[in-house]
């Protein structure tokens, strides 16, 4: 089944529940970015995170989240929008650990620091809120920080499975909000039912059916299905996008480069594609820049 979320309602609780199968859209951003299976594990699953948070979005509205740990990886990036679209990368892809106890050390790779969840609601400026890792574990973060940041009762589960050459064989997940007023058991009861099933990647390499995986959750409870839709990795850079970024760094930096360089190559830290500009085009967007004295945020040419 092609990959796909779910959105619900559980009435008889009054929860909220999310799920997603994201196997294909995992697999072509570790094609892009050849993560070692640790870094796979803890890419994969930030992506599934991202697409669930950006189910909660309305519109044209879009969410950034960025996990900066003491660990290895250094840093995890995702892009998510309201339409299933995804994007994301990790700073140190060739991060791979020992399994601990049977399991991917996602936590130890990514260590302690904060999670920072940029929402453009479409206003004057961005939402931001920035959490501590509670664990590391990218989920259980996700949740804490939906829980303390946003004040909603939150529990999310995430799978994402490599080989060892970090080839991807299943990812998805599942979120759970209270609506209010929230209902303590009632979460708690559904938090018992999702510990006594079976783990959340053989579920899914079983049956990869989103709606499946919450009428499992939501058992006796009716699930009224609201929306369905598929999920798929989606960069939105573009040339021309990176035409504007280039003359943000103003006249003379980029008469500069035009100068020392046959060609300006600026790469897409998201779906690793180039673009160059001959010295010829950089001269030609420099005469469209403005001085340097009048550019607000200057870019880095190595940027992307």
């Amino acid at each position: 089944m092609p990959d796909h979320l779910t959105r619900a309602l559980i009435p008889a609780a009054n929860l909220r529940a999310l799920a997603c199968i994201s196997t294909d859209t995992v697999a072509e951003a570790c094609r892009r970015h050849r993560p070692a299976p640790t870094a796979a594990v803890a890419l994969g699953r930030a992506l599934t995170g991202g697409l669930l948070l950006g189910a909660l979005l309305k519109g044209r509205q879009r969410l950034a989240l960025s996990f900066e740990g003491s660990g290895p990886l250094g840093k995890i990036v995702v892009q998510a929008d309201a339409f299933g679209g995804v994007q994301g990368y990790v700073a140190h892809p060739d991060v791979d650990l020992p399994l601990r106890k049977g399991r991917f050390d996602v936590a130890t790779a990514l260590g302690a620091g904060v999670l920072t969840v940029t929402k453009d609601l479409l206003l004057k400026t961005p939402y931001q809120s920035i959490v501590h890792l509670v664990s590391g574990e990218i989920a259980e973060d996700l949740a804490y920080y939906l829980t303390e940041s946003e004040q909603i009762p939150s529990a999310m589960g995430l799978t994402s499975i490599a080989d060892g050459d970090g080839n991807v064989a299943v990812a998805g997940g599942f979120l759970l909000q209270s609506l209010p007023p929230a209902d303590p058991k009632a979460m708690d009861t559904a938090l018992a039912r999702i510990h006594a099933l079976p783990p959340l990647g053989r579920i899914l390499q079983d049956e990869p059916s989103a709606q499946k995986l919450l009428r499992r959750i939501a058992g006796d409870w009716e699930l009224e299905v609201l929306q369905e839709y598929p999920v798929s990795f989606r960069c939105h850079c573009s040339r021309e996008r990176v035409a504007t970024a280039l003359r943000t760094l103003g006249k003379e930096e980029l008469l500069r480069l035009a100068a020392e360089r046959p060609t300006v190559a600026i790469d897409c830290h998201f779906c690793r594609q180039t673009f160059s500009f001959s010295a010829a085009e950089v001269r030609a967007l420099a005469e469209h820049a403005a001085p340097a004295s009048q550019q607000e945020a200057p870019l880095s040419p190595s940027g992307g």
